[in-house]
């Protein structure tokens, strides 16, 4: 998931290329999040160039990537968003949203992916990358509101994740969140607690 930061590169073409964003938005082909989600503290609305700004400054971070259990990036801004551009046009299957606060400010992310209709399952993905927004129950709104859309508007039966065994925060969120514990996954050297919600409770 990249490395350690190239600051070098990064910082001026970072606020260069910030006021220029809108105006190289991409046509999309697919992008399967074209619905917005209101929860009761947060909106998860589709992701936009706009956003990459401050996902380049949260995949850089090197707290943020220890949670995640992957190094810091090293691309640069540039080559970030060259991506970043590619992955908007051509998204991967799976919902991908930016989490804003009910006034609009990008504080994270959540994404369901590895999505098998056969199984009818996903796979959940959440990040409050803004830590000023940690521990007020913006992360706990944004999964429930997905939750809840997963399981009235699709055919999926089951969402899991994946986290960090000594990440108790986060273990802490999701149970109240109406997720159990499942089991462990030992992968690149890192210890992973499984955990399981059912639309049959």
């Amino acid at each position: 998931m990249g490395e350690e930061p190239e600051h070098a590169n990064s910082r001026g073409s970072h606020s260069r290329l910030e006021g220029t964003l809108a105006l190289r938005e991409p046509s999309f082909t697919g992008n399967v999040a074209s619905t917005t989600l209101v929860g009761k503290k947060v909106k998860l609305r589709p992701k936009r160039l706009q956003d990459a700004v401050t996902d380049y400054g949260w995949r850089t971070d090197t707290e943020l990537c220890h949670l995640d259990a992957a190094p810091p990036m090293k691309n640069s801004f540039e080559e970030f968003l060259s991506d970043y551009t590619e992955q908007l046009r051509h998204p991967v299957p799976g919902l991908r949203f930016a989490i804003e606060t009910q006034d609009g400010k990008h504080i994270g992310n959540l994404s369901l992916f590895n999505c098998d209709d056969g199984k009818k399952k996903a796979e959940l993905g959440i990040m409050i990358g803004d830590k000023a927004y940690w521990d007020q129950g913006y992360g706990k709104d944004a999964v429930t509101t997905v939750i809840d859309y997963v399981f009235t508007q699709t055919t999926w039966q089951n969402v899991f994740l994946k986290t960090l065994d000594w990440n108790i925060r986060a273990h802490k969120c999701f149970e109240r969140c109406g997720f159990i514990s499942k089991g462990m996954l030992h992968y690149n050297g890192c210890d992973f607690i499984i955990m399981e919600i059912s639309r049959q409770g």
